[in-house]
């Protein structure tokens, strides 16, 4: 022992020892992670929530209306059926009853607590594939930084850039479950405890150690199918690789955790989780994540060599047991995705951003081994320094550096309207015809239905869904008659109409409120006269946003 540890032992004794004892000095990864928190919140806050938010958003609204039977997420129709009511959704809806919040407000709130769920997650993991303490700040960074040089903007992608958006989404959330079911997956394969520790009769413990991890699993097959995949696949790389027994009753420990992950799952009263496994409403739009992946991702190809040395270190019995995890996860992910783009079912396309984690994490690990490095491994470090430079310099940097701080003009995360001033006029659940791309998306979000909802749910058959689009495409055609608009509107219950400024104002609407920003106009379907709002509107929608100006000035003479 050397005499400075015998030292600060002896230091610590006396009236100052209770203190010096249980003095504790925070890790690297607590520093960094907490400025991570903090930076990333700031930069999800003061980005316009947009894309998949309003659905979202809209769901909590139906939460917050009837907890136990929602109506539709954006449709003027039962809800029964729809995986958007999952248990994280039920949770914000309680949550925005309990203080009168609304659906905005609660996906904004639960971004950074989205956030702290996979940072310690993330921490938890780490631990498991290393105990050297900078890893986890290193995989982090690998984890946000290292994607593609083209911007990937899609729920559980969670690079810099994505999470500006995406950090209130149940995506993240699962996500983060997920880093946590596999850190407490690889601790009980390699004989260590997690999750429960029971006291009781002797053995008696650990089946309710696997119990818990179960309804761990079952719980994120609720929160986010897709992500769900990528969790179990991870789980098996675990077991697979540091198992250490083969024992009936190891095998049937991990059979209980699947059980009870299958009996939570269908349990769940809202919703049937097993039925969307014949859903393939959603696989069309999901192919361009194919298409894009070399953009997407390439930088994280970095991490390729150290995960090839996992390999053959596993291999060679230098690692943890004849695999390794991380090495298995990978293999495990990419057959899904490869499958996914062979059987046309392109949804499995999703977990895409969870397969980049081997290589980042395996990167991670490798580049916090102390010094000295070997020459490979400074080469390592060179690489894969330069392609987090040139990750964050094209894509990421927008997400963090504001517009008034950035002297090189990086891309910005998109910059959606807002439709509060058309929320004061339209009730919640009264039905809208509107004709615009963002506010297709955003305005269920306020409590409005939608005559035709943008996205498929398994709680609307998708061939009702094409034909509500049909109609409402129909009632938008120029060459559409006052009775084929009129029946259209009383067929879907809709009372108002939300026009972008290059749409003609039907002569049978009365103009209420215009928007400044965008240009559209927002009338009331129903028996009336055209005011001289709704001439100005129509003279905007012909002359564009000078003209609209008109028509803002009209709308406030009419009031």
């Amino acid at each position: 022992m050397s005499a400075d540890v015998v030292t600060r032992r002896e230091a610590v004794r006396g009236a100052t020892a209770s203190r010096g004892r249980f003095r504790r000095r925070p890790t690297p990864y607590q520093v960094w992670g907490g400025v991570f928190w903090l930076v990333m919140t700031l930069a999800y806050w003061r980005t316009p929530l947009c894309c998949d938010a309003g659905q979202h958003a809209a769901v909590v609204e139906r939460l917050r209306a009837d907890l136990l039977h929602p109506r539709h997420p954006m449709a003027d129709l039962p809800g029964a059926g729809s995986p958007y009511y999952s248990p994280y959704a039920v949770a914000q809806g309680a949550f925005a009853r309990l203080t009168g919040l609304g659906g905005w407000a609660v996906v904004r709130l639960s971004g950074p607590v989205n956030l702290l769920v996979l940072l310690t997650g993330i921490g938890r993991f780490t631990r498991v594939l290393t105990p050297r303490r900078a890893a986890p700040v290193l995989c982090l960074f690998a984890m946000v930084l290292l994607w593609g040089t083209e911007r990937a903007w899609w729920s559980g992608y969670l690079g810099l850039m994505s999470m500006t958006g995406n950090l209130g989404y149940p995506s993240t959330f699962a996500i983060g479950l997920a880093f946590w079911a596999w850190a407490f997956t690889g601790r009980r394969a390699a004989g260590g405890g997690g999750l429960v520790r029971f006291v009781g009769p002797a053995g008696l413990g650990s089946w309710w150690g696997y119990a818990a991890l179960g309804v761990l699993y079952g719980l994120i097959l609720l929160v986010h199918p897709i992500t769900s995949i990528a969790a179990v696949l991870g789980g098996v790389a675990f077991v697979a690789a540091r198992q250490r027994g083969r024992r009936p009753a190891v095998v049937c420990r991990w059979l209980l955790a699947g059980v009870v992950a299958l009996l939570v799952a269908s349990a769940w009263p809202y919703f049937d989780v097993f039925a969307l496994t014949g859903d393939h409403s959603v696989d069309a739009m999901h192919e361009q994540l194919y298409e894009g992946m070399p953009g997407h991702f390439w930088l994280a190809l970095t991490g390729v060599p150290a995960l090839w040395l996992r390999a053959r270190r596993a291999r060679r019995g230098e690692g943890h047991g004849w695999r390794d995890p991380l090495v298995l996860m990978f293999v495990l992910a990419c057959a899904v995705v490869a499958y996914g783009w062979v059987s046309g079912h392109y949804t499995y396309g999703r977990i895409l951003g969870l397969t980049l984690v081997p290589l980042q994490f395996a990167l991670g690990v490798e580049l916090a081994e102390p010094r000295p490095w070997g020459p490979w491994r400074r080469v390592l470090g060179a690489v894969a320094a330069a392609a987090a430079l040139t990750g964050f310099l094209t894509v990421q940097a927008g997400a963090v550096v504001p517009r008034w701080l950035d002297p090189v003009g990086f891309a910005q995360p998109p910059h959606w309207p807002t439709y509060d001033w058309a929320a004061r006029y339209i009730r919640p659940g009264e039905a809208v015809i509107v004709d615009g791309y963002y506010s297709v998306h955003l305005l269920a979000g306020y409590g409005p239905d939608l005559a035709a909802p943008a996205w498929p749910d398994p709680a609307l058959a998708e061939s009702e869904r094409l034909r509500r689009l049909s109609a409402v495409r129909a009632y938008l055609d120029p060459s559409s008659t006052r009775a084929g608009r009129m029946a259209v509107a009383r067929r879907y219950h809709a009372r108002w109409l939300l026009l972008t400024r290059w749409r003609p104002v039907p002569e049978e609407v009365t103009v209420v409120a215009w928007s400044r920003e965008t240009g559209e106009v927002l009338a009331r379907i129903g028996p009336g006269t055209r005011t001289g709002a709704a001439a100005g509107a129509g003279a905007g929608a012909k002359g564009g946003a000078g003209t609209g100006a008109k028509a803002g000035a009209a709308v406030r003479a009419a009031r």
